[in-house]
């Protein structure tokens, strides 16, 4: 068994530069089509009642290696809606760091101007100095939803049948958070 801690005093915000918010998904039954958001912030902030994490991405910032065709229809309605909903927001209702390093954090993430609850899991790393002063520290985390649930219904078949894509996405949140001197 493992004991919750609460190592973080003040706020810590996400590096830009070096957290990422990303996404794989099954894609024709032979690999993983992937996409990350390079335009994210992210908010740790200690309360009484625990710590909350609020983060954002800007959808346009969306980075696929794909053909443009594919960036356009990721943003388009069948997924992102990117021109209606620019951002994808996630605010956390519980925080719970362990002792044994590992994380869980409930909440409510919103694409594509749908909310639904998610719990996300993975690990975390304590506040150490930082080479430019203040402190840092991270999270890496990970969950699975089902992307329907978020009204990404789009499918294709495949020639030699099945699905095009799969319905079960991977989320992944790798946070690089700082707090400043002072």
């Amino acid at each position: 068994m493992t004991t919750a801690v609460q190592p973080f005093s003040g706020t810590y915000s996400a590096d830009p530069v070096h957290s990422s918010f990303g996404f794989a998904v099954d894609y024709a039954g032979t690999g993983k089509f992937r996409g990350t958001f390079d335009d994210v912030s992210a908010t740790l902030t200690p309360s009484d009642d625990g710590l909350s994490l609020e983060g954002s991405a800007r959808v346009e910032s969306i980075s696929i290696k794909n053909p443009p065709q594919f960036r356009d229809h990721v943003l388009g309605p069948d997924f992102f809606d990117a021109e209606k909903h620019p951002e994808v927001t996630f605010r956390s209702t519980l925080v719970e760091l362990e002792e044994d390093g590992t994380a869980r954090l409930d909440g409510e993430l919103t694409l594509a101007g749908t909310t639904r609850p998610v719990a996300i899991a993975g690990t975390w790393s304590e506040p150490v100095p930082a080479a430019g002063g203040g402190l840092r520290a991270g999270l890496e985390l990970a969950t699975v939803i089902d992307r329907r649930d978020f009204g990404f219904e789009w499918q294709m078949e495949l020639p030699g049948g099945g699905d095009a894509l799969a319905y079960d996405v991977t989320l992944e949140v790798n946070l690089y958070l700082i707090q400043p001197e002072g």
